[in-house]
């Protein structure tokens, strides 16, 4: 399947609003980083994907007609190249608010996974590897704790974005925006009802919290362990 439209914008620039946005006015259904994590096939794809393997992006997009978010943002000027007739839509906010939202939410909650529970899942290892190959040693060179850095890279990706793709092939956008913008540029009619607002930033912090908490649970077990051991 053909994809007609193509995502520039990084993770935090309310690409989940977007892919929703696209699927309610037919462009769906809208790849997303949400589409790899459950997904045993396309996980096996972007993991080969981020280690540097040639994989057939008909493939990968079997299914879908817009991709938005990481992974594909990564490669959205080979996506265009491969799919010349597409629209791609470049997803932006303010640099400094992207690097906080982005700091407390998606970046932990790769990051500060417990080594023992990727142990007893390796699908969710091999997840963390790809995440991490393709995005934090990838796009931020392993510095995306360094702030500077990191918006640094944000807004190169901007400036690449409006360098490579052709003007009437692109699309600046904010979900500030709302419907019009967006709508004139796919030529489709402005749906009825407010331009959706997906904020998962609340759910994904409540994970980061869990997750911390696990870093524990085996220092826990072997405590309950010892003290059962001393007792006997």
């Amino acid at each position: 399947m053909t994809l007609k439209v193509i995502g520039a914008g990084f993770g935090r620039t309310g690409t989940l609003s977007l892919k929703t946005a696209l699927e309610q006015l037919g462009f769906g259904k809208c790849h997303h980083m949400k589409e790899v994590m459950p997904n045993g096939r396309q996980l096996n794809f972007w993991h080969d994907v981020s280690h540097g393997k040639e994989v057939d992006w008909d493939d990968v997009f079997e299914g879908f007609e817009s991709c938005v978010d990481w992974p594909c943002c990564t490669f959205f000027e080979e996506l265009h190249q491969r799919y010349p007739h597409s629209l791609v839509i470049l997803s932006t906010r303010d640099p400094e608010r992207w690097y906080q939202s982005a700091r407390e939410t998606i970046y932990p909650a790769s990051t500060e996974i417990p080594g023992w529970l990727q142990w007893l899942f390796p699908r969710l290892r091999k997840l963390v590897e790809m995440i991490d190959a393709l995005i934090w040693r990838g796009t931020f060179d392993g510095s995306f704790e360094d702030r500077e850095h990191a918006i640094a890279i944000f807004e190169s990706n901007i400036e690449r974005a409006k360098s490579v793709i052709p003007a009437d092939r692109l699309l600046v956008f904010q979900a500030a925006d709302g419907w019009v913008p967006i709508c004139e540029f796919l030529d489709v009619p402005v749906p009825k009802g407010p331009y959706p607002h997906v904020n998962e930033a609340a759910e994904i912090k409540r994970m980061v919290r869990v997750l911390r908490a696990l870093r524990w649970a085996p220092h826990a077990l072997a405590v309950v362990l010892l003290l059962w051991l001393v007792a006997g």
